[in-house]
């Protein structure tokens, strides 16, 4: 490949990487056609792009994006892919999906609300982590829960005092 060709590829790597919030680096080595293509095809319906990259290159794109990644640089060996996710548990429960049926893909690391992840062993922390989505409707939820106990108790209050009333006027 030639020089400009690399730095084409690497320029339009960075941009893509740059127009997501969230991205995962993982081993697919081994899986064979079939499973692969079903990987992307889940992958797409979740809006989750699925890279395969060179690891120099990737590297090289990741000193163009803002921020530091170094710590990912252990991982970058072997066999990467890359899957990019604006949500950013997505990646993370597709990969526990399909590692439960076929031991791939294999979580290398992965950058995550602005916290880096190197190692298999991340996964559940990172399938745990809640969308910006889920932690409004939490909060929704907890700010609703007072509000429904004050009704509640002023309804079964009203039905005591009517009751303790109504045994009153019959004696």
């Amino acid at each position: 490949m030639r020089k400009e060709d690399k730095n084409t590829l690497i320029q339009s790597l960075a941009e893509t990487i740059k127009s997501y919030a969230h991205f995962y680096v993982v081993d697919i080595e081994g899986l064979n056609a079939e499973v692969t293509s079903k990987l992307r095809r889940e992958s797409f319906g979740k809006e989750v792009k699925l890279l395969v990259v060179k690891n120099s290159l990737l590297k090289k794109a990741l000193e163009q994006v803002e921020g530091d990644f170094t710590e990912l640089n252990a991982a970058l060996k072997g066999n990467t892919a890359v899957m990019l996710s604006n949500v950013g548990n997505v990646p993370a429960k597709l990969i526990k999906a399909f590692a439960a049926e076929n031991e791939k893909p294999v979580l290398k690391g992965a950058y995550v609300e602005q916290s880096i992840y190197v190692g298999a062993q991340n996964l559940e922390a990172l399938v745990s982590i809640k969308s910006k989505e889920e932690l409004i409707g939490d909060i929704v939820a907890l700010l609703q829960s007072p509000a429904k106990n004050v009704v509640s108790a002023l309804q079964s209050g009203a039905n005591t005092i009517h009751g303790v009333l109504e045994t009153l006027s019959k004696k």
